[in-house]
């Protein structure tokens, strides 16, 4: 792309949401625009919009969607696939009228409940599930008995289960009331059944499961079986945590 080509910046920054175009100027004239890492110092910078990385105040200004991002909260129940030979409700079942031809990013088993994002952008779904990219996960968990101190201090150091090590990133005792404890368990990783399987080696079994965040992404208030389309400064934050 040559200077005399692209879209300019403001434009780019209004069409966005950001700003208007003359807000977006001011933001320019306040160094507070960079594109490609570099702070933008003058006006009429043109830009490519779908191969530029734009950011105000520090935040990714995604690229105009060329395909569709959405946040589900699975009911519990519900397979994680988009049909079903014996005839279980499926994801398939939940898309949001006027969707595209979507797929899931990664599973949750049957039984677990919670925040999955469906996407059509395959190369964003890849690099979502990919190990490489260390994507963290929360999940509310509810466990048989009470977690004590020790235990905790059990599943921070990090387990090993049949499959291999395993080790929070974060674990918070959230309650503790009448033989039951809820926690929070973050992790990076989504090997089947993760957190049932760790909770079993410690003797606390989980009686309930909902995953509630997926790196910036929260699962936030949105009722048990409808969705909603990533924000843009969510899509903008999992395109920066998966380097796209």
């Amino acid at each position: 792309m040559t200077e005399a080509e692209g879209v300019r910046l403001q434009k780019v920054l209004a069409a966005a949401g950001i700003a208007s175009r003359r807000a977006s100027e001011i933001l320019i004239d306040e160094g507070r625009v960079e594109v490609n890492g570099q702070v933008v110092a003058e006006q009429g910078r043109r830009v490519d919009p779908a191969k530029d990385t734009i950011r105000v105040d520090g935040i990714r200004v995604p690229p105009p969607r060329r395909h569709q991002y959405f946040v589900l909260n699975k009911p519990r129940g519900v397979v994680s696939t988009m049909d079903d030979p014996e005839g279980r409700r499926t994801l398939a079942d939940y898309l949001p009228r006027k969707s595209q031809r979507l797929f899931h990013v990664g599973r949750l088993d049957t039984e677990t409940e919670g925040l999955i994002l469906l996407t059509n952008d395959g190369e964003f779904a890849h690099r979502m599930a990919h190990p490489k990219f260390e994507v963290p996960k929360t999940y509310l968990a509810e466990v048989a008995g009470v977690v004590e101190p020790r235990t905790l201090r059990r599943l921070e150091k990090g387990l090993r289960l049949d499959d291999g090590p395993v080790k929070p990133d974060k674990v918070k005792i959230v309650t503790r009331a009448q033989n039951r404890t809820m926690l929070n368990i973050t992790l990076h990783e989504g090997r089947n059944r993760i957190v049932r399987r760790m909770m079993d080696s410690v003797g606390h079994p989980v009686d309930r499961l909902a995953r509630i965040r997926i790196g910036p992404v929260r699962l936030g208030q949105l009722p048990v079986g409808e969705t909603r389309e990533l924000s843009r400064d969510e899509l903008g934050a999992l395109l920066d945590l998966v380097g796209m």
